[in-house]
């Protein structure tokens, strides 16, 4: 059998090379293509699972809060007051013995900057039963200040500090330029043992934590 192939008007052509390459790599975008596919499918049935826990999370909290506000109706009642009081002060005993003078100023000097000291320092118990610190701090600069109220953020034993006034004096002798007022919530390591004996009060008839000790002040280190 003779077959006449004209390689002017039918050029040759490899046709097992072409395929070759293209099948390659259209078979390497096809598996491309399903990895895609199934990494946007796992997407979404992961974003669906954390949508349902979140719906979860947010009906529990939405569940809690009735409940909470339905506990504070029923404890501001006038026939509740009295429990309501006597509750508010077992919790104010119990967040007051929680809190050290000692604990606090250590934890606030491991995060003290240079040039940086506390001018005074109050604590209080808030609305959530937190126990709620009120301070001022004296240096040289805001800036100061405001890299102990990041360090304070990224302590575990504050939460919620910021910066609610600022005070500027150039006539500062002992170089306390700007003076800040800071609010933080102090978040104890542990609760003391509250079976222990109260301490003896001292002499002149006044009870042990009646009167609130002045803090010291804590100064950074010199840079």
């Amino acid at each position: 059998m003779r077959v006449d192939i004209n390689l002017a008007s039918q050029p040759y052509e490899d046709a097992r090379q072409f395929w070759m390459r293209w099948g390659t790599a259209v078979g390497a975008l096809g598996l491309l293509t399903l990895i895609l596919l199934a990494l946007v499918v796992s997407g979404w049935v992961t974003a669906r699972r954390d949508r349902e826990a979140m719906s979860q999370l947010r009906t529990q909290i939405d569940d809690r809060d009735r409940l909470r506000a339905e506990a504070e109706r029923i404890l501001n009642l006038p026939q509740n007051r009295a429990t309501r009081d006597e509750s508010q002060f077992l919790n104010q005993l119990i967040e007051r013995k929680a809190f050290s003078w000692t604990r606090v100023l250590e934890d606030l000097e491991k995060v003290m900057p240079p040039r940086l000291h506390v001018v005074s320092i109050s604590p209080q118990l808030n609305e959530d039963n937190e126990l709620a610190l009120k301070m001022s701090v004296a240096g040289d600069s805001r800036d100061r200040a405001v890299e102990l109220e990041r360090r304070m953020e990224e302590s575990r034993r504050f939460a919620q500090t910021q910066i609610t006034r600022e005070t500027y004096s150039t006539q500062a002798q002992n170089g306390d330029n700007v003076v800040c007022e800071m609010t933080a919530i102090y978040i104890p390591e542990a609760l003391p043992n509250l079976t222990e004996s109260p301490a003896p009060a001292p002499s002149g008839g006044r009870p042990a934590g009646g009167a609130k000790p002045k803090a010291p002040a804590i100064k950074g280190s010199k840079s």
